[in-house]
């Protein structure tokens, strides 16, 4: 089984870290935490595990952060004892090639995407009994005994050969479902929960602040969950921009002075002052912050109006230093969406997955030109170079076996 994967080991992070900008190949270097290996076939650790078959794979942000030392040993989750071994790779759909003797939920040869398997153990697939009440509710991502490291873990990601999991951190993908829609379920299962975090009202005023994956997906999930909301995206990168009016956008920023303009399309007042960026009074209703960077959710707080909201969605895994004066100032709300789970839909309680794949069975997702470059495995220093450097116009990245 050949995998990659990234290790806790901090004296070899802070040395990629230092020396990234200066030698870019220290990555794939001895002294490197992260490993292309080929591991033994392994070995079903327990009754209620799986071997899975990889068929693709994206190249999400959150890997390329773990690759590339973008992260900082002093946030919260890195206290936890259980983050200890990455294997990268989640955005991923394969086949199912042997199951335990207690597995019930799959059988050879059915098709399945991860579900908790890259976010790390929770009481289910530690088969901790009574489990926790997040664990209880669907919300597996919230698992209060993440770290107790109870039972075995997978060996293997998305990121090569396959992988053994635990059979309640998969997802059965129904045969209507192709494999770039299934490599897809993820990321949308990002955007949905997202969005349900923060419902629009009928002429809301939204913006999409980001429009990678991420954005270009909340954007199409905002206009889904509200077709009577008003959508803004702020692109980056040309070919952003032009996804984002395939996608329904109503407006499409991509540069200029950024608070005029968002007060322009809000018709908020804007106020600046010497050694200030500015604040907008009135500003929009709600905010998906799709970067995770101190500027940009900086800007989406300033942005928002009195009483708004800003939902948290991208993810820096360093020390921000954000003025959040308008949390009190505005009473702005700022909340965090942490990929997905269980949700309330139409009086339904449903997981996210199975929404989205309603939503890919109804036609109501747009996957078409999303997938903007395919890379067969043996490739993988040049995919995660496209992946890395949006100048290539890549939207989403993936590896083929």
């Amino acid at each position: 089984m050949r995998t990659i994967y990234a290790d806790k080991i901090i004296p070899r992070m802070l040395a990629v870290k230092a020396l990234r900008s200066l030698w870019p190949g220290v990555i794939w270097s001895p002294i490197s935490h992260a490993k292309t290996v080929d591991l033994p076939e392994p070995i079903l650790p327990g009754a209620k595990w799986l071997q899975v078959r990889n068929h693709q794979c994206g190249i999400c942000a959150t890997d390329l952060a773990l690759l590339n030392v973008e992260v900082d040993p002093a946030v919260s989750p890195a206290a936890l004892p259980g983050n200890e071994r990455f294997y990268l790779g989640h955005e991923v759909i394969g086949e199912v090639i042997e199951v335990g003797p207690e597995v019930t939920r799959f059988k050879v040869g059915d098709r399945v995407v991860m579900e908790s398997r890259f976010a790390g153990p929770n009481c289910h697939t530690q088969e901790i009994d009574p489990p926790c009440e997040f664990c209880a509710r669907g919300q597996v991502r919230l698992c209060e005994n993440a770290s107790l490291g109870q039972g075995p873990s997978g060996v293997g990601g998305g990121w090569g050969d396959g992988y053994t999991a635990h059979e309640d951190e998969l997802w059965l993908v129904p045969d209507e479902i192709d494999d770039d829609q299934a490599s897809l379920i993820e990321p949308t299962a990002v955007a949905l929960h997202t969005v349900l975090r923060r419902r629009p009202d009928p002429g809301d005023h939204v913006l999409v602040f980001g429009a990678g994956i991420i954005g270009l997906l909340t954007l199409q999930m905002a206009k889904r969950v509200e077709p009577e909301s008003h959508v803004t995206v702020l692109a980056r990168y040309p070919h952003q921009a032009d996804a984002a009016r395939r996608f329904e956008a109503d407006e499409v920023v991509t540069g200029g002075d950024l608070y005029t303009e968002m007060a322009r399309i809000t018709g908020a007042k804007l106020y600046k002052a010497p050694l200030n960026r500015g604040m907008l009074l009135g500003g929009f209703d709600v905010i998906y912050e799709c970067v995770g960077k101190a500027d940009t959710l900086g800007d989406s707080l300033r942005w928002a109006r009195a009483g708004g909201t800003v939902v948290m969605v991208g993810v820096n895994l360093s020390a921000l230093k954000i003025d959040l004066n308008p949390v009190w100032y505005q009473e702005v709300d700022l909340i965090g969406s942490h990929t997905f789970g269980h949700e309330t839909w139409h009086g339904r309680e449903v997981h996210t997955y199975d929404l989205v794949i309603e939503m890919f069975q109804n036609g109501e997702v747009i996957h078409e030109g999303l997938i903007s470059h395919r890379f067969p495995f043996e490739d993988y220093k040049q995919a995660i170079a496209t992946a890395m450097d949006k100048r290539r116009n890549s939207i989403k990245v993936v590896f083929t076996y």
